[in-house]
């Protein structure tokens, strides 16, 4: 289950946006392990969007997820990686209170030995990119 640096707390309290780092692989192909997030604090979630929360059982522990259907009690949130687990499978749906926000930006980035000016072109057109939220019916994503 990704889970995000405690520096995201900081964040959230100081500014609107704040930057997480994410471990665990519940979110590929759509977040792997290190890749950096901008979050958008007290964002309207939609079904399909990619948010932070609390964990409902452990609250000091950040997670990332997609917002799959809205139900009575809260939001259904499922990971990208249906073999990883750690979503609403488990705990069920999540309080409005737990959603801390929703990610905008996914940056990935530069590794130590990425220090060409060919590799840093490369990194700066691939490393950044939107994080879009998934609007399609598609059945890997329904709450089951």
């Amino acid at each position: 289950m990704p889970e995000l640096s405690q520096e995201t707390e900081r964040a959230r309290a100081a500014a609107l946006f704040g930057l997480a780092e994410v471990t665990g692989p519940s979110m590929v192909p759509t977040l792997y392990q290190g890749d950096r997030l901008v979050v958008q604090y007290g964002a309207r979630v939609r079904a399909g969007d990619v948010i932070v929360l609390r964990h409902p059982f452990q609250q000091d522990l950040l997670v990332v997820k997609r917002a799959t259907e809205r139900r009575e009690g809260g939001w259904w949130v499922r990971g990208d990686n249906t073999y990883a687990g750690g979503d609403s499978t488990d705990y069920g749906t999540v309080p409005d209170e737990l959603i801390l926000g929703k990610v905008r930006l996914r940056y990935r980035p530069l590794k130590p030995g990425q220090r060409s000016p060919l590799a840093v072109a490369r990194w700066a057109l691939s490393a950044a990119r939107p994080v879009l939220a998934v609007r399609s019916a598609s059945r890997r994503l329904r709450a089951r």
